[in-house]
């Protein structure tokens, strides 16, 4: 093989490369009740394929995990070379009662680490249901705008938007979507994730 074909054979390798997205959360991330392939981060990979994006999924939801559980894997998640991450962490904290304070920290030290690394962020806010009280669940839900506005990150607002609440979209503990309702949270999702796709 000549000196030419072999670089040309090397950058065709490395264009065809799929680029890694990591859908880094708990529960709502890793789909717990649903199938795997039914999950958004499988939807999301499909919903990728389709509009042309070589793009590869890697679902990094752990059921039950915190913001200083994320803290603690995030060095893994990293080593998958990702150039997104979507960030859905925070609300095990919140149902826990756990102080505000600590949780907004560590989701402002999970973002800064990966925007530190060159990562593309995008943090996908939660809400609480009102009896936590009105003070709480305004503040909770602020610490998502407030370490999204000082990163300079990507911000979904609210990850379950359309979904969140409806009997329907979710399955029978009225917390996890269902297949159907994991659908509808890809397609709110895309807009805020397509302007950080090249």
């Amino acid at each position: 093989m000549t000196p030419l074909a072999l670089v040309m054979l090397l950058v065709a390798t490395v264009g065809s490369e799929e680029r890694v997205i990591v859908a880094f959360g708990d529960s709502l991330t890793a789909g717990l009740g649903v199938p795997a392939d039914q999950a958004y981060p499988a939807l999301l990979a499909a919903k990728l394929k389709a509009e042309g994006y070589p793009y590869r999924v890697i679902n990094a939801g752990v059921s039950g995990d915190t913001t200083a559980g994320g803290l603690r894997r995030l060095d893994w998640a990293l080593r998958l070379a990702p150039e997104i991450v979507i960030v859905e962490l925070g609300i095990n904290d919140a149902l826990r009662g756990q102080d505000l304070a600590t949780v907004r920290a560590n989701l402002d030290q999970i973002v800064a680490r990966f925007q530190a690394s060159g990562v593309r962020v995008l943090i996908a806010g939660m809400k609480l249901p009102p009896n936590y009280g009105l003070r709480y669940t305004n503040e909770f839900q602020r610490l998502y705008e407030d370490v999204a506005k000082q990163r300079r990150a990507a911000l979904m607002p609210f990850f379950l938007d359309g979904v969140g609440g409806n009997p329907r979209l979710n399955q029978p503990d009225g917390i996890h979507p269902t297949a159907e309702g994991y659908r509808i949270i890809v397609d709110r999702l895309w807009p805020y994730l397509r302007p950080l796709l090249p």
